[in-house]
């Protein structure tokens, strides 16, 4: 049985970041430049920062969103690619880690197992294990979910039947092996979403001798240059961070427009992808392969860099197949219409677990929360949880513009905490005062409808809410007054009382 060892008695930090991946960095950053004077430590289970970026190492690896929007407002991406490879993207994070001071701050090896707010002390009791089983408690005024989505131990298992019987190799891309070898083998990648769309290409390009795309239904599909030419044009002139500004700008304008667009006029919508789908695959277009049966942004828009996906196709390395799987059988993949489609190595890209929190325990004076019945509160808060934040991006845009906003937020709020003199700041809502629910996930995807039961709740408006508009919430998390009638404050005199 693990010991646990007792936090330091004089040790009691400002905050506690969960996570040293995107969002974890973002708010560690936010806190350096905007609270310099207060104390942060980042946990993070894996032996190195990266988060997503480190975990994922299956070929080709490389963001769905441009680096102009998923990078951050206060770090440039000045790599030639706007559409960037996982490489890139950690490098990146380096950067940041070494210009901020970061790396004294983070410790690595140390998995987040619980995390309980202790009200007569207004404070968080986080107890840590390591690899070894040894337990620590670290103690902190402030804590910050940045641990992402989804499972990092467990994916989602479709259930295909048969998958014992099948001789050749069955690899999810979340665990995907440093030393596979697919040279001039036959490979199925099952899937139709970001994963599949990236792992097709970059294998039938280093040497798989046939890779075949088996999906159940077609994804919408749009291809763009992976250099973005409005911002290399700019960078001939203007200083790196105004032209990087001005192209992040408009990055954010198109991505709104194209997402507002496919709702107001899906057909619009879905004639302009069709006539690209069209000039970008010509005769071996295929409207079964290439038409989803539902709107655009319904689910989020796939990103073809380059048309990398596409020209794979027409050059004879890649195909798609739709249909429905019956089972696995010895020498691959039969199909309910009964077509047998041969395999020796069988790639499962069929979506992520989503998990809230990063499964960690947490409670409120030892009531455990249930964050399923709880809402969000200002797109990062919960309602009735004291001195606690997070960050679950936007399904419709990059996911580093919630970080960035959240963190400014949050920063925000410490101050006004330290103006009032107040040691917690708690989004009340009282029983029974529960506001009229909306459906904020009502993407079809089927990781966000498996997943979308543990999350928390949200309303039709703000502040209980977790928004999708990008542009109207920074305008809200930035000029919204702090002391809004819905935030409650605890002075520290208040526990003294007490």
């Amino acid at each position: 049985m693990a010991t646990t060892m007792p936090a330091p008695a004089d040790e009691c930090l400002d905050m506690i970041i969960v996570g040293a991946g995107i969002s974890g960095i973002g708010m560690a950053v936010h806190m350096t430049r905007e609270c310099p004077g207060k104390t942060i430590a980042i946990l993070d289970r894996r032996e190195r920062l990266g988060g997503t970026w480190d975990l994922f190492r299956y070929p080709g690896i490389r963001s769905d969103s441009d680096m102009h929007t998923l990078g951050f407002s206060f770090k440039p991406w000045t790599h030639e690619k706007s559409i960037a490879d996982g490489p890139s993207i950690l490098d990146y994070l380096d950067e940041i880690t070494a210009e901020y001071g970061l790396a004294e701050k983070m410790r690595l090896g140390r998995k987040v197992i619980s995390a309980d707010w202790d009200g007569k002390a207004a404070r968080w009791v986080v107890t840590t294990e390591a690899a070894d089983g040894s337990r620590q408690q670290i103690l902190g005024r402030f804590l910050f979910l940045g641990s992402g989505y989804y499972d990092y131990d467990e994916a989602y298992d479709a259930g295909f039947k048969g998958r014992e019987t099948f001789r050749g190799q069955v690899i999810h891309p979340q665990f995907w092996p440093s030393d596979l070898d697919y040279a001039g083998k036959k490979v199925v990648v099952i899937g139709s979403g970001a994963t599949a769309v990236t792992v097709v290409p970059a294998m039938a390009h280093s040497g798989a001798g046939q890779v075949t795309m088996l999906q159940r239904t077609p994804t919408w599909m749009v291809s763009r240059p992976a250099r973005d030419g409005f911002n290399k044009m700019l960078r001939r002139f203007l200083p790196e961070k105004l032209a990087y500004a001005l192209t992040r700008a408009k990055n954010i304008f198109l991505q709104d427009l194209m997402f507002k667009r496919a709702r107001s006029q899906p057909e619009k919508v879905k004639a302009f992808l069709t006539e690209q789908l069209r000039g970008h695959l010509g005769e071996n277009y295929d409207a079964a392969n290439f038409t989803p049966p539902y709107d655009p942004w319904d689910q989020r828009l796939c990103l073809v860099p380059d048309a990398d996906f596409f020209r794979a196709i027409n050059e004879g390395k890649a195909s798609v197949v739709t249909g429905r799987i019956d089972r696995f059988d010895e020498t691959g993949i039969v199909l309910e219409s009964g077509q047998h489609i041969d395999a020796d190595i069988i790639v499962t890209a069929t979506g992520l677990k989503m998990t809230f929190a990063g499964k960690i325990a947490v409670s409120v004076d030892g009531e455990p929360v249930d964050f399923a019945k709880r809402f969000f509160y200002r797109n990062c808060m919960f309602s009735n949880v004291p001195n606690m934040a997070g960050v679950f991006g936007y399904l419709n845009a990059s996911w580093t513009l919630r970080v960035d906003i959240v963190a400014e937020y949050i920063t925000r709020l410490l101050r006004q905490m330290d103006k009032y003199g107040a040691v917690a700041a708690t989004p009340a809502m009282a029983p029974g005062s529960e506001p009229e629910e909306d459906d904020i996930f009502d993407f079809s995807a089927g990781y966000i409808q498996r997943g979308k039961d543990t999350m928390p709740r949200n309303a039709a408006s703000l502040p209980w809410r977790l928004n999708q508009d990008y542009r109207r919430d920074r305008q809200d998390m930035r000029q919204a007054p702090i002391d809004d009638g819905v935030l409650h404050f605890t002075r520290a005199k208040e526990l003294v009382e007490a």
